[in-house]
């Protein structure tokens, strides 16, 4: 990461603001009735049921203990992770990522005006995955997105992907309870997933000497249907609270994992559930690493609020659109323009 220049001043919208609450965090939600499988207790698992609906109602986030993703995984990937950006910068910009793609290595240079505090290894669950050529609704070209892996460090892609397949199990157990919570069947969303388009992301925001004037990412929505977050103690997540607008900073919890809902949970959901707004911070004394993995459907997924949610008295709020031309196009203006990020309520219907 390079010097701060002491000249430069934050533009006010994006200069770091936030309340830590004693009273108030994002929802804390035990997923035992879900991991026990074996257990009858049906009060408990409609208990679960209610408690995931009111924490996407509320909040758009919450944080989940009793997951099932194991300990032992976990701290491999962050082990892996802190090896990974401890390379030389030569090294990982062997691997770096491209203007469409949206796998490989990145730092702050294409965002270095809002401050952008961070470096990135973006890598897919499923390598080899089918996405559109280009952003051009007109174009049916379909190509492969794979994951550039470094040549000499083998032990990132075997962390990876075991990772990604015990947090892939842990999404679809979510989802469930996602869809139960809208009065939905259990496995209504699973088949848009079949060939699905999700990534995910090592970040490491080193200290910084004027964590005042950075961001570690600026404020941001997430494109997923769930996205599944892992940190260590580290404190720097903030969270817009949905009440008044305020940032609230999530406080790490032992063995946990934080959740969020995403704009495509949104668009499916009619508006019930909300794509809140999120953001990174740094500090002077400690680095941070976090590791977010997007849940996101297939390419040729048609994306739009389900049927049985809409209805005369609350009408399809979004137009339709192909998930993997939006998530190509979105990727493509937030990586290209400086400050401005396409948000899915771009493609809301104007009433």
């Amino acid at each position: 990461m390079g010097e701060i220049d002491p000249s430069y001043i934050l533009p006010e919208e994006y200069r770091p603001k936030h309340i830590v609450t004693e009273e108030e965090d994002i929802p804390l939600i035990d997923l035992s009735p879900l991991t026990n499988r074996g257990s009858s207790d049906t009060k408990a698992l409609q208990d679960l049921v209610d408690k995931v609906g009111h924490a996407c109602k509320t909040w758009g986030f919450f944080t989940v203990i009793n997951h099932g993703v194991p300990l032992n995984i976990r701290k491999k990937i962050m082990e892996v992770s802190r090896k990974f950006f401890a390379l030389p910068f030569e090294e990982k910009m062997k691997v770096r990522r491209g203007i469409y793609s949206t796998a490989g290595y990145h730092n702050n240079e294409h965002t270095k005006d809002l401050r952008d505090w961070r470096e990135v290894f973006d890598f897919y669950v499923n390598d080899g995955m089918s996405m559109p050529a280009s952003h051009d609704p007109d174009d049916p070209e379909i190509v492969h997105w794979f994951t550039p892996w470094p040549q000499d460090f083998p032990e990132l892609r075997e962390t990876c992907q075991e990772y990604g397949r015990e947090c892939e199990k842990l999404f679809y157990n979510l989802m469930e309870l996602v869809s139960l919570s809208l009065g939905l069947p259990p496995k209504r969303f699973h088949g848009y997933f079949e060939d699905q388009t999700s990534f995910a992301r090592l970040n490491y925001y080193p200290s910084c000497p004027n964590p005042d004037l950075v961001l570690g990412n600026i404020g941001h929505k997430d494109p997923s249907a769930l996205t599944i977050l892992v940190q260590e103690d580290v404190e720097g997540l903030d969270v817009q609270r949905k009440s008044d607008g305020a940032w609230v900073r999530v406080k790490p919890i032992p063995d946990s994992l934080v959740i969020n809902v995403g704009d495509i949970l949104q668009v499916w959901s009619n508006d019930i559930y909300e794509s809140i707004e999120h953001r990174a911070m740094v500090n002077s004394e400690k680095d941070r690493y976090s590791i977010p993995i997007f849940f996101y459907p297939s390419h040729d997924v048609v994306m739009k609020p389900v049927e049985e949610l809409v209805n005369e008295q609350n009408p399809a709020k979004y137009s339709d659109y192909k998930a993997g031309k939006w998530l190509i196009f979105k990727m493509y203006n937030n990586y290209k323009k400086q400050g401005f990020y396409m948000r899915v309520t771009d493609y809301k219907i104007k009433a």
